[in-house]
């Protein structure tokens, strides 16, 4: 069934938004740019009075306790690696990496969220330069100062800083959630402009989270702002042209988002509920009426969108990229799930990660039943789709032709974000944000203090192969298939365990197979897939595979019940 709906929503739908707040607008870039202050009601001290204050002279606590440090800067004093990642532990303690970009020349820069920092990586050395932010420390000032004043306890700054992009002129641009602005850095200055633009009609915090560089256009997502921000950076600096497009929801999200080769942006809106709608912009044909002056005032935004209904099963989807085959693929945070939805078809299919081990989640209560691998960011590369499972402590790379899916394992753990207790190796060390460079994908470890790489050139240990793609079957059938694991490596024999998950819910579908074996050059596992008595009809995807504790490799089989 086609969930199509255009112009009409069933829930919740901001009816008939005229985009007169989002008409482009030319802006004095000295309203933009350099400017510290914020526009939050504080009251902003004097360069003087900045320049005299001293919060280690006032003896003020602004650090973490020793119990946060631990959960919040690193548990591990070295960078770890294995076969397929190495790490590399960042010189300055507690930065909190976050938002991370590779330039032309191959430099990886990211950013640091308790430092406010710009930081770059040179993979030849393997040396880091951090380059100090003075906008920053007075911005910090500021809230210590306000704080006190208020009576409050003063804290030191820290932000999110979901999102970070190379600008063609030689400038990092990167977003800061708590004081809702981006910043663009200048490599060959080596200064940073604050540019605060992003809150709401009602002064709300907007939250800005991804962001992306396409041609003279900075795309933004407002999380919470509801909005989809473009700015057009002159780079002559003449002038910067805004207009936000608001959310069709009511009190909606407005999560990641993606280009497809029409210049389309794909993005979504939902809420906490779990309603959600995969929007698509007229990105080009808004751009080309938006700029014929006197019609400006009359465009709306449903002469420049389409929506779709989320699926079953699809409730926080915030990574959002568009593949090799010009499908849609979303990113459930919130599950297991990743989902692809087909513009040509309107219909949305969906997959499954492998089911995380417990040396990430830990278990150490028994409490956990369901453990979820929560991939948060889906991108593009090239024939694949990337994909950080967060909870997992893995990098995923889906092949969407052939359906297989490579699943890398960070080897840094930190117990504190885990039901870890007494084990010994058991965590998660907060990889949020990733990006591909040639055949090495870079990454962040927001809790373990560290940048590190997946070399995906490196030969896999072993292949594998199932004989049967697609199965039907009645309700209540079972049949048989053969999944067969051979090595590509010359090495001795080694320990693998066998790989299955499902799409399918309340046990629609039964797996059963033997759990590990030892690998010394090929062997034939015999996996039996049996549709339940009450399974719901329909087609379902099921993960067939094995792993050791470095990577997974697996291939989706289509299951239909009947």
């Amino acid at each position: 069934m086609k969930t199509r709906k255009k112009g009409i929503l069933f829930f919740a739908l901001v009816a008939g938004i005229m985009l007169s707040s989002a008409i482009t607008l030319a802006v004095n870039p000295a309203q933009w740019f350099g400017d510290p202050s914020l526009d939050d009601g504080l009251q902003i001290p004097t360069a003087e009075e900045l320049d005299a204050f001293d919060p280690d002279a006032l003896g003020l606590e602004l650090g973490y306790s020793d119990d946060e440090s631990l959960q919040f800067c690193s548990t591990n004093e070295q960078a770890m690696s294995n076969e397929y990642v190495k790490e590399y532990k960042i010189p300055t303690p507690c930065t909190q990496p976050l938002a991370i970009t590779v330039d032309h020349n191959g430099m990886v820069w990211f950013a640091q969220t308790n430092t406010g920092k710009v930081a770059k990586f040179d993979p030849l050395t393997e040396t880091f330069t951090e380059y100090d932010n003075a906008v920053w420390e007075n911005i910090e000032k500021i809230f210590i100062v306000s704080a006190i004043e208020n009576n409050m306890v003063p804290e030191k700054l820290r932000s999110m800083m979901w999102g970070m992009d190379y600008f063609p002129d030689g400038s990092i641009w990167f977003t800061d959630e708590r004081t809702d602005a981006i910043w663009k850095f200048s490599i060959d200055s080596e200064s940073y402009d604050r540019i605060s633009y992003s809150q709401t009609d009602e002064g709300k915090s907007s939250l800005p989270q991804k962001l992306v560089i396409e041609g003279s256009k900075i795309i933004i997502n407002d999380f919470t702002g509801g909005r989809l921000s473009f700015l057009d950076y002159a780079q002559d600096r003449e002038g910067l042209r805004h207009y936000a497009i608001p959310s069709v929801m009511e009190d909606a999200v407005t999560s990641d988002f993606a280009i497809d080769s029409e210049k389309n942006v794909w993005y979504t809106n939902w809420v906490p509920s779990g309603l959600g709608i995969l929007v698509k912009f007229d990105y080009p044909g808004y751009e080309f009426q938006s700029t014929q002056g006197e019609v400006t005032q009359g465009l709306f935004l449903q002469d420049f969108v389409e929506w779709y209904n989320f699926p079953a099963g699809l409730t926080t989807p915030n990574g959002v990229a568009v593949g090799p085959d010009q499908k849609i693929w979303l990113a459930d945070t919130s599950s297991n799930y990743f989902f692809s939805f087909d513009p040509r078809t309107e219909e949305f299919t969906k997959y499954v990660t492998s089911i995380p081990t417990i040396d990430s989640y830990g278990n150490a209560s028994d409490f956990i039943k369901n453990p979820v691998s929560r991939p948060y960011w889906i991108e593009r590369s090239d024939d694949n789709l990337i994909m950080n499972e967060h909870n997992a402590n893995r990098i995923g790379v889906f092949n969407p032709f052939s359906e297989t899916l490579v699943e890398y394992t960070v080897p840094s753990r930190n117990p504190n974000w885990a039901d870890c207790e007494g084990i010994d190796y058991c965590g998660v060390a907060q990889v949020f944000d990733f990006v591909a460079y040639g055949e090495k994908i870079w990454f962040t470890e927001w809790v373990e203090n560290n940048i590190g790489v997946v070399d995906t050139s490196i030969p896999l240990p072993f292949s594998i192969d199932i004989d049967k793609k697609q199965i039907t079957l009645e309700k209540g059938q079972t049949t048989q298939i053969t999944l067969e694991v051979a090595k590509t490596l010359f090495s001795d024999a080694f320990d693998v365990n066998v790989n299955s998950s499902s799409t399918s819910t309340f046990s629609d579908i039964i797996i059963t197979h033997e759990n590990n074996f030892s690998l010394s050059d090929k062997t034939t596992i015999s996996v039996e897939i049996m549709a339940s008595e009450h399974a719901l009809s329909g087609t379902h995807k099921v993960l067939l595979g094995a792993y050791t504790n470095d990577i997974a490799v697996s291939q989706f089989v289509t299951v239909i019940v009947v």
